[in-house]
Protein backbone atom coordinates (compact mmCIF):
# COMPACT_ATOMS: atom_id res chain seq x y z
CA UNK A 1 0.00 0.00 0.00
CA UNK A 2 1.68 3.15 -1.40
CA UNK A 3 1.94 5.88 1.82
CA UNK A 4 -0.64 8.56 0.66
CA UNK A 5 -3.19 5.55 0.69
CA UNK A 6 -2.05 3.96 4.30
CA UNK A 7 -2.00 7.99 5.13
CA UNK A 8 -5.88 8.02 4.48
CA UNK A 9 -6.91 4.89 5.78
CA UNK A 10 -5.45 5.59 8.91
CA UNK A 11 -6.85 8.99 9.02
CA UNK A 12 -10.44 7.02 8.07
CA UNK A 13 -9.58 4.94 11.26
CA UNK A 14 -9.07 7.85 13.17
CA UNK A 15 -12.72 9.65 12.21
CA UNK A 16 -13.68 6.18 13.17
CA UNK A 17 -12.09 6.39 16.50
CA UNK A 18 -13.23 10.24 16.89
CA UNK A 19 -17.49 9.72 15.96
CA UNK A 20 -18.10 6.91 17.08
CA UNK A 21 -16.87 7.20 20.53
CA UNK A 22 -20.34 10.23 20.80
CA UNK A 23 -22.79 7.92 18.82
CA UNK A 24 -23.33 5.64 22.22
CA UNK A 25 -24.40 8.83 23.65
CA UNK A 26 -26.83 10.65 20.76
CA UNK A 27 -28.54 7.04 20.56
CA UNK A 28 -29.33 7.02 24.13
CA UNK A 29 -30.49 10.62 23.46
CA UNK A 30 -32.48 9.46 20.53
CA UNK A 31 -34.57 6.67 22.29
CA UNK A 32 -36.03 9.09 24.97
CA UNK A 33 -38.72 9.82 22.15
CA UNK A 34 -38.06 7.42 19.21
CA UNK A 35 -39.01 3.84 18.62
CA UNK A 36 -35.44 1.94 18.13
CA UNK A 37 -36.25 -0.24 14.76
CA UNK A 38 -37.98 3.13 12.94
CA UNK A 39 -34.99 5.03 14.49
CA UNK A 40 -32.11 2.98 12.92
CA UNK A 41 -33.56 2.53 9.62
CA UNK A 42 -34.84 6.57 9.17
CA UNK A 43 -30.97 7.47 10.31
CA UNK A 44 -29.40 4.84 7.70
CA UNK A 45 -32.20 5.11 5.10
CA UNK A 46 -31.49 9.18 5.14
CA UNK A 47 -27.71 8.85 5.29
CA UNK A 48 -27.57 5.90 2.60
CA UNK A 49 -30.07 8.57 0.43
CA UNK A 50 -27.50 11.41 0.78
CA UNK A 51 -24.32 9.96 0.40
CA UNK A 52 -25.87 8.02 -2.58
CA UNK A 53 -27.28 10.94 -4.24
CA UNK A 54 -23.92 13.11 -3.69
CA UNK A 55 -21.63 10.36 -5.01
CA UNK A 56 -23.76 9.61 -8.20
CA UNK A 57 -24.91 13.04 -9.21
CA UNK A 58 -22.37 14.64 -8.47
CA UNK A 59 -18.99 12.32 -8.77
CA UNK A 60 -20.93 10.15 -11.38
CA UNK A 61 -19.45 7.44 -9.29
CA UNK A 62 -20.04 3.88 -10.64
CA UNK A 63 -22.87 1.65 -9.53
CA UNK A 64 -22.30 -2.25 -8.35
CA UNK A 65 -22.48 -5.07 -10.98
CA UNK A 66 -23.89 -8.22 -11.09
CA UNK A 67 -23.02 -10.31 -7.95
CA UNK A 68 -21.79 -6.82 -6.42
CA UNK A 69 -25.53 -5.89 -5.26
CA UNK A 70 -25.78 -9.09 -3.33
CA UNK A 71 -22.11 -8.80 -1.28
CA UNK A 72 -23.38 -5.07 -0.78
CA UNK A 73 -26.93 -6.07 0.58
CA UNK A 74 -25.05 -8.85 2.92
CA UNK A 75 -22.78 -6.71 4.52
CA UNK A 76 -25.49 -4.21 4.98
CA UNK A 77 -28.03 -6.11 6.57
CA UNK A 78 -24.79 -8.20 8.89
CA UNK A 79 -23.38 -4.62 9.83
CA UNK A 80 -26.06 -2.39 10.07
CA UNK A 81 -29.33 -3.96 10.12
CA UNK A 82 -28.12 -6.64 12.90
CA UNK A 83 -25.03 -5.04 13.90
CA UNK A 84 -26.15 -2.32 14.82
CA UNK A 85 -30.12 -2.53 15.02
CA UNK A 86 -29.44 -5.01 18.03
CA UNK A 87 -27.05 -2.41 19.73
CA UNK A 88 -29.75 0.26 19.51
CA UNK A 89 -32.00 -2.42 20.77
CA UNK A 90 -30.02 -2.98 23.66
CA UNK A 91 -29.60 1.11 24.78
CA UNK A 92 -33.41 0.26 25.30
CA UNK A 93 -32.67 -1.72 28.58
CA UNK A 94 -28.95 -1.27 29.44
CA UNK A 95 -26.76 2.42 30.05
CA UNK A 96 -24.79 3.24 27.14
CA UNK A 97 -21.53 2.88 28.96
CA UNK A 98 -22.34 -0.38 29.50
CA UNK A 99 -23.34 -0.98 25.77
CA UNK A 100 -19.81 0.49 24.72
CA UNK A 101 -18.02 -2.21 27.52
CA UNK A 102 -19.39 -5.05 25.57
CA UNK A 103 -18.81 -3.83 22.01
CA UNK A 104 -15.76 -3.81 23.04
CA UNK A 105 -15.80 -7.57 22.58
CA UNK A 106 -15.51 -7.53 18.81
CA UNK A 107 -12.34 -7.62 18.25
CA UNK A 108 -11.98 -11.36 20.25
CA UNK A 109 -15.33 -12.51 17.85
CA UNK A 110 -13.01 -10.74 14.81
CA UNK A 111 -10.41 -13.17 16.04
CA UNK A 112 -12.68 -16.22 16.21
CA UNK A 113 -13.99 -16.25 12.89
CA UNK A 114 -10.38 -15.63 11.27
CA UNK A 115 -9.51 -18.38 12.85
CA UNK A 116 -12.06 -20.54 11.37
CA UNK A 117 -11.24 -19.18 8.12
CA UNK A 118 -8.42 -21.35 6.04
CA UNK A 119 -7.07 -17.87 4.61
CA UNK A 120 -8.10 -15.94 7.65
CA UNK A 121 -5.32 -13.44 9.25
CA UNK A 122 -3.96 -15.02 12.56
CA UNK A 123 -3.77 -13.24 15.55
CA UNK A 124 -0.18 -13.43 16.89
CA UNK A 125 0.14 -14.37 21.08
CA UNK A 126 1.33 -10.59 21.20
CA UNK A 127 -1.82 -8.94 19.66
CA UNK A 128 -3.86 -11.52 21.84
CA UNK A 129 -2.02 -10.06 24.88
CA UNK A 130 -2.59 -6.38 23.42
CA UNK A 131 -6.46 -7.44 23.37
CA UNK A 132 -6.62 -8.88 26.65
CA UNK A 133 -5.05 -5.33 28.02
CA UNK A 134 -7.05 -3.17 26.18
CA UNK A 135 -10.09 -4.83 27.35
CA UNK A 136 -9.08 -5.04 31.01
CA UNK A 137 -8.31 -1.02 30.31
CA UNK A 138 -11.75 -0.93 29.43
CA UNK A 139 -13.40 -2.25 32.17
CA UNK A 140 -11.73 -0.25 34.44
CA UNK A 141 -12.75 2.78 32.69
CA UNK A 142 -16.39 1.89 32.53
CA UNK A 143 -17.88 -0.80 35.02
CA UNK A 144 -17.06 0.66 38.29
CA UNK A 145 -19.94 2.98 37.78
CA UNK A 146 -22.18 0.08 36.14
CA UNK A 147 -21.85 -2.61 38.75
CA UNK A 148 -24.86 -1.14 41.19
CA UNK A 149 -27.34 -2.29 38.11
CA UNK A 150 -30.34 -4.63 38.55
CA UNK A 151 -29.57 -7.27 36.83
CA UNK A 152 -32.84 -8.04 35.55
CA UNK A 153 -34.27 -10.29 32.04
CA UNK A 154 -34.35 -7.14 30.32
CA UNK A 155 -30.82 -6.07 31.46
CA UNK A 156 -29.66 -9.39 30.49
CA UNK A 157 -31.52 -9.45 27.13
CA UNK A 158 -29.71 -6.05 26.43
CA UNK A 159 -26.90 -7.93 26.87
CA UNK A 160 -26.94 -11.10 24.88
CA UNK A 161 -28.44 -8.66 22.16
CA UNK A 162 -25.24 -6.39 21.85
CA UNK A 163 -23.40 -9.89 21.63
CA UNK A 164 -25.43 -11.12 18.70
CA UNK A 165 -24.69 -7.49 17.07
CA UNK A 166 -20.80 -8.00 17.95
CA UNK A 167 -21.24 -11.13 16.07
CA UNK A 168 -22.75 -9.81 13.17
CA UNK A 169 -20.45 -6.89 12.78
CA UNK A 170 -17.74 -9.00 13.01
CA UNK A 171 -18.86 -11.46 10.51
CA UNK A 172 -19.78 -8.61 8.44
CA UNK A 173 -16.28 -7.38 8.08
CA UNK A 174 -14.92 -9.95 7.36
CA UNK A 175 -17.08 -11.08 4.60
CA UNK A 176 -16.34 -7.04 2.91
CA UNK A 177 -12.53 -8.11 3.93
CA UNK A 178 -12.47 -11.24 1.82
CA UNK A 179 -14.93 -10.28 -0.98
CA UNK A 180 -13.21 -7.41 -2.65
CA UNK A 181 -15.02 -5.24 -4.85
CA UNK A 182 -14.57 -2.84 -7.36
CA UNK A 183 -16.96 -0.52 -6.17
CA UNK A 184 -15.51 2.16 -4.38
CA UNK A 185 -15.92 2.04 -0.74
CA UNK A 186 -18.35 5.38 -0.35
CA UNK A 187 -20.71 3.64 -2.63
CA UNK A 188 -21.00 0.68 -1.06
CA UNK A 189 -21.13 2.57 2.12
CA UNK A 190 -24.07 4.61 0.56
CA UNK A 191 -25.42 1.02 -0.71
CA UNK A 192 -25.54 -1.27 2.68
CA UNK A 193 -27.33 1.79 4.30
CA UNK A 194 -29.84 1.68 2.01
CA UNK A 195 -30.67 -1.96 2.19
CA UNK A 196 -30.17 -2.04 5.85
CA UNK A 197 -32.54 1.21 6.52
CA UNK A 198 -34.94 -0.17 4.18
CA UNK A 199 -35.29 -3.71 6.20
CA UNK A 200 -35.09 -2.02 9.34
CA UNK A 201 -37.98 -0.07 8.29
CA UNK A 202 -39.99 -2.74 7.25
CA UNK A 203 -39.64 -4.32 10.43
CA UNK A 204 -40.23 -0.56 12.30
CA UNK A 205 -43.78 -0.67 10.44
CA UNK A 206 -44.15 -4.48 11.11
CA UNK A 207 -44.26 -4.24 14.89
CA UNK A 208 -46.06 -0.95 14.56
CA UNK A 209 -43.56 2.00 15.88
CA UNK A 210 -44.75 4.50 13.96
CA UNK A 211 -47.64 4.86 16.13
CA UNK A 212 -44.72 5.57 18.98
CA UNK A 213 -43.24 7.66 16.36
CA UNK A 214 -42.62 11.47 18.27
CA UNK A 215 -39.76 13.89 17.58
CA UNK A 216 -38.50 15.85 20.49
CA UNK A 217 -35.76 18.77 20.23
CA UNK A 218 -33.03 16.47 22.09
CA UNK A 219 -34.48 13.15 19.29
CA UNK A 220 -34.14 15.25 16.19
CA UNK A 221 -30.78 16.59 17.09
CA UNK A 222 -29.27 13.48 18.07
CA UNK A 223 -30.66 11.78 15.02
CA UNK A 224 -29.38 14.43 12.53
CA UNK A 225 -26.35 13.90 13.97
CA UNK A 226 -26.19 10.32 13.83
CA UNK A 227 -27.11 10.49 10.01
CA UNK A 228 -24.33 12.95 9.02
CA UNK A 229 -21.30 11.58 11.58
CA UNK A 230 -22.20 8.52 12.81
CA UNK A 231 -23.39 7.38 9.54
CA UNK A 232 -22.22 9.53 6.49
CA UNK A 233 -18.39 10.46 8.06
CA UNK A 234 -17.47 7.27 9.93
CA UNK A 235 -19.52 4.51 8.35
CA UNK A 236 -18.17 5.67 5.19
CA UNK A 237 -14.64 6.06 7.01
CA UNK A 238 -14.94 2.45 8.38
CA UNK A 239 -15.47 1.08 5.59
CA UNK A 240 -12.49 2.41 3.47
CA UNK A 241 -10.60 1.50 6.29
CA UNK A 242 -11.76 -2.01 6.80
CA UNK A 243 -10.49 -2.80 3.40
CA UNK A 244 -6.88 -0.92 3.69
CA UNK A 245 -6.36 -2.03 6.90
CA UNK A 246 -6.08 -5.41 8.69
CA UNK A 247 -8.72 -6.30 10.78
CA UNK A 248 -6.61 -6.44 14.20
CA UNK A 249 -6.35 -2.93 13.98
CA UNK A 250 -9.48 -1.66 12.71
CA UNK A 251 -11.12 -3.40 15.41
CA UNK A 252 -9.47 -2.04 18.46
CA UNK A 253 -11.91 1.72 17.36
CA UNK A 254 -14.23 -0.56 19.96
CA UNK A 255 -11.32 0.01 22.66
CA UNK A 256 -10.90 3.72 21.74
CA UNK A 257 -14.51 4.67 21.58
CA UNK A 258 -14.65 4.82 25.10
CA UNK A 259 -11.86 7.30 26.12
CA UNK A 260 -13.11 9.38 23.26
CA UNK A 261 -16.37 9.51 25.00
CA UNK A 262 -14.88 10.06 28.37
CA UNK A 263 -12.12 13.12 27.08
CA UNK A 264 -15.21 14.80 25.61
CA UNK A 265 -17.29 14.55 28.50
CA UNK A 266 -14.37 16.67 30.85
CA UNK A 267 -13.71 19.19 27.72
CA UNK A 268 -17.83 19.63 26.72
CA UNK A 269 -19.08 18.97 30.32
CA UNK A 270 -16.20 19.33 32.49
CA UNK A 271 -17.03 15.80 33.77
CA UNK A 272 -14.55 14.34 36.42
CA UNK A 273 -11.25 12.93 35.41
CA UNK A 274 -9.67 11.45 37.96
CA UNK A 275 -6.73 8.80 38.39
CA UNK A 276 -8.68 5.77 37.58
CA UNK A 277 -9.75 7.10 34.18
CA UNK A 278 -6.75 8.64 33.30
CA UNK A 279 -4.85 5.07 34.38
CA UNK A 280 -7.18 3.20 32.32
CA UNK A 281 -7.21 5.20 29.42
CA UNK A 282 -3.12 4.75 29.34
CA UNK A 283 -3.71 0.89 29.89
CA UNK A 284 -6.56 0.91 26.59
CA UNK A 285 -3.92 2.61 24.59
CA UNK A 286 -0.82 0.82 25.48
CA UNK A 287 -3.09 -2.51 24.88
CA UNK A 288 -4.15 -0.61 20.95
CA UNK A 289 0.02 0.08 20.03
CA UNK A 290 0.38 -3.26 21.23
CA UNK A 291 -2.06 -5.04 19.18
CA UNK A 292 -0.65 -2.51 15.94
CA UNK A 293 3.19 -3.21 16.73
CA UNK A 294 2.31 -6.47 16.77
CA UNK A 295 0.52 -6.61 13.11
CA UNK A 296 3.44 -4.72 11.97
CA UNK A 297 6.04 -7.00 12.80
CA UNK A 298 4.05 -10.12 11.21
CA UNK A 299 3.59 -8.38 8.13
CA UNK A 300 7.52 -7.49 8.33
CA UNK A 301 8.30 -11.19 9.43
CA UNK A 302 6.24 -12.03 5.96
CA UNK A 303 7.99 -9.80 3.99
CA UNK A 304 11.40 -11.16 4.68
CA UNK A 305 9.77 -14.48 4.97
CA UNK A 306 9.21 -13.97 1.10
CA UNK A 307 12.07 -12.03 0.29
CA UNK A 308 14.04 -15.25 1.49
CA UNK A 309 12.16 -17.71 -0.62
CA UNK A 310 12.69 -15.40 -3.47
CA UNK A 311 16.32 -15.38 -2.52
CA UNK A 312 16.55 -19.39 -1.97
CA UNK A 313 14.59 -20.24 -5.53
CA UNK A 314 17.30 -17.60 -7.54
CA UNK A 315 19.87 -19.65 -5.97
CA UNK A 316 18.47 -22.71 -6.73
CA UNK A 317 18.21 -21.39 -10.85
CA UNK A 318 21.18 -20.36 -10.81
CA UNK A 319 23.20 -22.79 -9.51
CA UNK A 320 25.39 -24.66 -11.91
CA UNK A 321 24.00 -28.37 -12.32
CA UNK A 322 26.77 -31.30 -12.11
CA UNK A 323 27.03 -33.20 -15.32
CA UNK A 324 26.00 -36.57 -14.43
CA UNK A 325 26.83 -38.24 -18.06
CA UNK A 326 30.39 -36.49 -18.14
CA UNK A 327 33.14 -38.60 -19.01
CA UNK A 328 36.84 -38.07 -17.43
CA UNK A 329 39.69 -37.89 -20.40
CA UNK A 330 42.86 -39.53 -18.77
Amino acid sequence: MARRERMIAYSALAAVFFFWGTTYLAIRIGLETLPPTLFAGIRFITAGTLLFAFLRGWRKEKLPKGREWLHQAIVGLMLLGVGNGFVVWAEVWIPSGMAALLVATSPFWVAGFERLRRDGERVSLRALVGMLIGFGGLVLLVAPGLFGEPLGPRYLLGMIAIQIGCASWSGGSIFIKHHETRVAPLVGASVQMLFAGAALTLIGTGLGEWRALHFSARSLSALVYLILFGSIVAYGSYTYAVQKLPLSIVSTYSYVNPVIAVLLGWIVLAEPLGWRMMTAMLIILGGVALVKTATKSAASSAAQQATTSEATLRAEVLRPTPNACSVTTP
